[in-house]
């Protein structure tokens, strides 16, 4: 298993490595025959007025999965202890859904046929950030809306990037701000969805005109 330790705004000692290696040796203990890699991202945010300064970020790269946590708190330590115990739940659930025969029920139960969104940005305008401060890469194997969800409840964020297994475009599931699920995915250029149905998913039966 591959562990890369990088910082922001903070100096990587000998001191900080060691309690990273020795906590994440730890929660992972049980999983390393699953894990290629692990990276550990500690960084510091320069602002008095954000309580949660010292933030710990671990991302883990299984076999066709990631699984990702990031805790913040006022003390380096205190936040690497957090995200070492999130990312070993996040790895017991990985590995429960995995020795699981079928998939839960409730996941499925929680999408149904809707509407794709015409315009998600209505009359606001698109802001971008001044500068990109930070590149990810993925692996992305074709997947189902339904493992995209899975997936979902691993990366600690409130969506996920996916290739469509049926379509073979890029989709994104997210968390709605409101309850359940919903999915996004691209038009051509007939204004049509190239989805073989057509269809958006949604948990409820309201479909809303932007993400959440």
């Amino acid at each position: 298993m591959k562990l890369v330790i990088q910082g922001k705004n903070i100096e990587i000692t000998d001191a900080i490595r060691e309690y990273v290696n020795q906590k994440i040796e730890k929660a992972v203990s049980h999983f390393q025959n699953l894990i290629t890699e692990v990276d550990v991202h500690l960084s510091v945010v320069r602002n008095p007025r954000v309580n949660s300064r010292q933030i710990a970020e671990v991302t883990m790269y299984l076999n066709g999965a990631v699984v990702r946590a990031e805790e913040g708190s006022e003390n380096l330590y205190a936040s690497i202890d957090l995200v070492a115990d999130k990312i070993s739940r996040q790895l017991r659930k990985y590995k429960e859904k995995r020795s699981a025969k079928h998939t839960p029920t409730k996941m499925a139960e929680a999408l149904s046929d809707q509407p794709v969104v015409t315009d998600l940005l209505q009359d606001r305008t698109p802001e971008l950030p001044a500068q990109v401060v930070r590149t990810k890469y993925f692996a992305m194997p074709p997947m189902s809306v339904q493992e995209a969800l899975e997936h979902l409840e691993l990366v600690d964020h409130d969506f996920y990037v996916f290739r469509n297994a049926e379509t073979g475009e890029i989709n994104v599931v997210y968390e709605r701000n409101h309850g359940g699920y919903g999915v996004i995915q691209p038009r051509n250029g007939n204004g049509h969805t190239n989805a073989k149905n057509g269809k958006m998913a949604h948990a409820p039966t309201e479909v809303p005109s932007t993400p959440g």
